[in-house]
């Protein structure tokens, strides 16, 4: 079971959706197809052993989207755990072709299938252990979804479009990062197919899991990428004065 934020209309309860789990895709999934001329996919994408590094304690990403582009800037010692799977799937390419396949306006955007069924396989057991939550989830935060279970967060995150900082008091859904550069972007996301299967008619997890980019492409054309995702140098908060 994914447990992920639901808005409702009485915020003071625990307001989190059970959705079914996308299942575990068989190990023995074929290797990712590549042209002569595409670059060769990086070795973790099939292997999450291979991508354990740490993350600098600031960092910022961009998402080169359909739409345009989004920089978040994280922080590590908001969410350490998060923060360094994040880290570590972006400088894979593992965000690379990713559909914003949940987005309800006024709440969030969610992204994290691959574009490809075996690399979400592959990482569909790679998960890390929870985060304390010192940070709520308001308008800009980004987010790790947090799975039924304890310590099983793998590679979906959500970026809020609201307050939803009532989250924080249940102990879920820990804050790893911020927006700091393209939030109108992110508000512009396609949302016209609402909730995912079968709450809604958006797209079914488990569908996306199995078949990839090309059950979305086929049914919920409209839906946002990200085209791809890049590790930033960071800036300070704020520019240094001018040399008089």
């Amino acid at each position: 079971m994914i447990r992920t934020p639901v808005r409702t209309a009485a915020v003071s309860s625990l307001a989190l959706l059970l959705l079914a789990a996308a299942p575990v895709l068989a190990a023995s999934q074929p290797q990712l197809e590549t042209t002569g001329d595409a670059a060769k996919p990086h070795p973790a994408l099939l292997d999450p052993s291979l991508a354990v590094e740490r993350a600098p304690d600031t960092f910022r990403v961009k998402l080169d989207t359909t739409k345009g582009d989004i920089v978040i800037r994280v922080h590590r010692d908001w969410a350490p755990h998060g923060a360094d799977r994040f880290y570590n799937l972006v400088k894979i390419g593992y965000y690379d072709g990713a559909r914003f396949y949940r987005v309800i306006q006024g709440f969030m955007a969610q992204v994290g299938f691959a574009a490809d069924p075996p690399v979400s396989a592959a990482w569909s057991a790679a998960r890390i252990p929870d985060d304390p939550v010192v940070k709520a989830n308001t308008r800009g935060m980004v987010t790790f979804a947090q799975p039924a279970s304890p310590n099983a967060r793998t590679a979906q995150f959500f970026i809020n479009y609201g307050d939803n900082s009532y989250l924080k008091e249940h102990g879920a859904f820990a804050p790893f990062g911020e927006v700091v550069s393209g939030m109108e972007v992110a508000d512009a996301l396609y949302s016209g197919y609402g909730e995912g299967a079968p709450s809604g008619r958006g797209p079914s997890q488990p569908r996306i899991a199995r078949e990839g980019n090309a059950y979305l492409d086929a049914g919920f054309p409209k839906l946002d990428a990200i085209e791809r995702a890049t590790i930033l140098p960071d800036e300070p908060d704020e520019e240094p004065a001018p040399e008089r």
